[in-house]
């Protein structure tokens, strides 16, 4: 067996243990340890697996995802995002399907504290799903609605997606938030249209709601959002006028979610060590699946395996449509079985060297990547943000009621893919004009 063949086998046994439900982490490390010791020895190999843990955690940009994961829990655990809904619903309800559209924002909003779909989907369905029962929506609608808002979280700055991707692939982080943020308002208003059309050929899905609110009383729960405004403005304002970099951004915004729940007093000592923990086991999650990635690249490249199927695909000459569209079905399928961050992780190290030959932007790439991945977050049969909100509803829904509303969101997203593909530059041009 030549060196190549041993990369080709190596990806074959990595696909088997990840459909066997192996732990991605524990998979990558494991079949890039054996391969990197078939191609050039025991000893060699322990060095390479001793080196790239420790290369890996002293790269200074990373301590930005303990950091935002930490202003993300501290937020939630804090109770700071709570007057989004409120506020959305107080302007919104009177829309057809008010209360959806009202979610979507306050999802939008939620997002840009967290940078998780399956926080954002969570925190959302505690919040909105009731209230969304108690005014006799739809059952679909309410819970399809909420799964899909979820998915919002991961384009939205700060997506923990998007700085793995860019430290990969060595590109600007702030970039791709940028090119996330157009990503994200244009799934919004997608979703937006979809409960909208819905309801009004439909009204029964969602019946009206007079939300008897005064000005005085909407521009109060406006105000009450206030820990939101100050925390993205603090953050990604510092970080988008060059104040701070995307690593001390992630820093600040800790501080500042830490201090700004001290001064509404929502925050106990039980819920800080909570808030804590919680984003220490999420980091190291993280750190195994990145470098068992890391590992992954090193054996890939040791065997010459990645360059051989770089090769197959621009020997092919395939229309670049074709690339991507074959892309897209790949990360669909991928994401339907597996969480977003091993599913990218597990094939960037295939990929990049594809992306580097055929002259691809690698900010639209990463955008839209993170959007396939998070298709697959609602997709049946796994799609996880449909089983997060199956936790929260308990009794209130059935999966095949959530999946049945997540329907329409999905045709959404599918367009709004198409016109990402199509029109590159709604991702590239607020990147472009950071310089």
């Amino acid at each position: 067996m030549d060196r190549i063949e041993v990369g080709l086998a190596g990806i074959g046994v990595l696909l088997i243990l990840i459909l066997l439900r192996f732990p991605v982490g524990v998979s990558l490390v494991a079949v890039s340890f054996g391969g990197i010791w078939t191609l050039v020895g025991l000893k060699p190999a322990w060095g390479i697996l001793t080196a790239v843990p420790y290369d890996f955690g002293a790269k200074w940009a990373l301590t930005s995802v303990p950091m935002f994961l930490l202003m993300g829990f501290c937020c939630f655990h804090a109770g700071l995002t709570q007057g989004l809904f409120d506020a959305a619903r107080k302007w919104l309800s009177g829309l057809p399907g008010g209360l959806a559209v009202a979610t979507i924002f306050g999802a939008a909003g939620f997002s840009a504290v967290t940078g998780s779909s399956v926080a954002c989907a969570a925190a959302m369905g505690r919040i909105a799903v009731p209230e969304m029962m108690r005014n006799k929506y739809d059952p679909s609608l309410a819970t399809g609605t909420v799964a899909a808002a979820g998915t919002i979280g991961a384009l939205i700055p700060p997506s923990i997606l998007l700085i793995l991707y860019g430290i990969f692939v060595q590109v600007p982080i702030s970039k791709l938030f940028l090119g996330g943020i157009s990503a994200g308002l244009l799934t919004g208003l997608a979703y937006v249209l979809v409960i909208i059309v819905r309801v009004k050929l439909n009204p029964e899905l969602a019946p009206t709601v007079l939300e008897k609110a005064s000005l005085r009383e909407r521009l109060l729960a406006l105000a009450d959002t206030w820990p939101v405004i100050l925390l993205v403005l603090g953050v990604f304002g510092g970080l988008f006028a060059g104040v701070f970099t995307p690593t001390e951004a992630g820093a600040v915004g800790a501080l500042l979610a830490f201090a700004i729940a001290g001064i509404k007093g929502s925050l106990s000592w039980e819920k800080s060590k909570q808030a804590l923990l919680e984003t220490v086991q999420t980091t190291a999650v993280i750190f195994v699946i990145a470098i068992g990635a890391l590992l992954l690249t090193r054996f890939l490249a040791l065997s010459g395996a990645s360059q051989f199927l770089s090769k197959i695909v621009i020997d092919l000459g395939a229309d670049m449509f074709l690339l991507l569209l074959g892309i897209a079905i790949m990360y669909l399928v991928l994401g339907m079985f597996l969480e977003p961050l091993g599913a990218m992780l597990l094939t960037i190290p295939v990929l990049l060297p594809i992306l580097h030959d055929t002259g691809l932007s690698l900010i639209w790439f990463g955008v839209v990547l993170t959007k396939f991945l998070e298709i697959g977050m609602i997709t049946p049969p796994i799609g996880l943000n449909v089983f997060v909100i199956k936790g929260v509803v308990g009794r209130l829904a059935t999966t095949t009621t959530i999946f049945k509303g997540v329907l329409f969101f999905l045709l959404a997203d599918l367009v709004v893919v198409s016109i990402l593909m199509l029109f590159p530059e709604i991702i590239l041009y607020l990147p472009s004009l950071a310089g």
